[in-house]
């Protein structure tokens, strides 16, 4: 938000600034009888407020309008400078901030989303539609990361719910309760909406599974209930997996080359080299 403010101030003020260069131009041409040239460089060294006095206007008129020049012109010339420096820094602060916010995402997904993405997965009876689908490698350009994600968007997501599975699952999330809660408290987290609703579902599921104490004894209706949570949890997790996927291709090859050979989609995934 901020940087379209500064963006819009700066469009208003270089709007204004080439409307008094071009008018101030051909007035002064006309007036002082200067050639177009002259009339440009004699109104840029005056905005500037470097004002070599090497040409300077001779009629009263002339005199008239470089006051009004000068009024009009300092101003939004200086407008122009500020709003470009508060532009460059702002990109700079917003560039930390998505390094900040992609290092949470990264210890995320080591800690948490991958496990939880392959047990998911494990889960789902539709899962082998998308696997292959799902196996990125080094060749991928921004192309197939955008086909990718529009493909799983249409994806219908579906767990069929195994006690025993939900048990790991309510185990797993219960040993990173705390560690969940931690990367909720990150501030940095307001920058990226998405990511947040995935830490909030997910701690919602943690939370929903932490307050049952039988998983054998739920009736069907409450199983339902838990399933709902889970497979909004998975649509969130694999969104948010291919984001990171790409930020990782992109900015940290080694990280990636890790992230390939772990993938949970890959049923013969490895850590080692081969």
């Amino acid at each position: 938000m901020a940087n379209d403010s500064f963006r819009f101030r700066l469009i208003i003020n270089l709007m204004v600034f080439f409307a008094i260069l071009i008018l101030g131009m051909f007035a002064f041409s006309q007036v002082e009888n200067w050639s177009l040239i002259d009339a440009f460089y004699y109104v840029i060294v005056t905005i500037a407020t470097v004002g070599y006095g090497d040409i300077h206007p001779i009629t009263t008129i002339g005199k008239v309008l470089t006051v009004l020049l000068i009024i009009t012109g300092v101003g939004t010339f200086l407008g122009v400078i500020a709003n470009s420096t508060e532009i460059m820094l702002s990109r700079r602060e917003n560039s930390i901030r998505l390094k900040k916010l992609n290092m949470v995402m990264g210890t995320f997904f080591s800690e948490v989303g991958t496990n939880l993405i392959r047990m998911f997965v494990e889960l789902d009876p539709k899962a082998d539609e998308i696997r292959q689908e799902m196996i990125i490698n080094e060749n991928w350009t921004p192309k197939d990361f955008r086909k990718m994600s529009e493909n799983i968007k249409r994806f219908q997501y579906n767990i069929e719910l195994s006690i025993t599975q939900l048990v790991l699952v309510k185990e797993f999330l219960l040993k990173e309760r705390d560690f969940l809660l931690r990367v909720l408290e990150n501030p940095v987290l307001m920058e990226h909406e998405s990511f947040t609703d995935l830490l909030r579902a997910v701690f919602h599921l943690t939370e929903e599974l932490a307050y049952r104490q039988d998983l054998n004894q739920l009736p069907e209706s409450d199983q339902n209930h838990i399933k709902g949570d889970m497979v909004r949890v998975y649509n969130f997790l694999v969104q948010e997996w291919i984001v990171y996927m790409e930020y990782l291709k992109i900015n940290y090859p080694y990280l990636f080359s890790l992230a390939m050979r772990i993938n949970p989609f890959n049923r013969e995934a490895s850590p080692i080299v081969k």
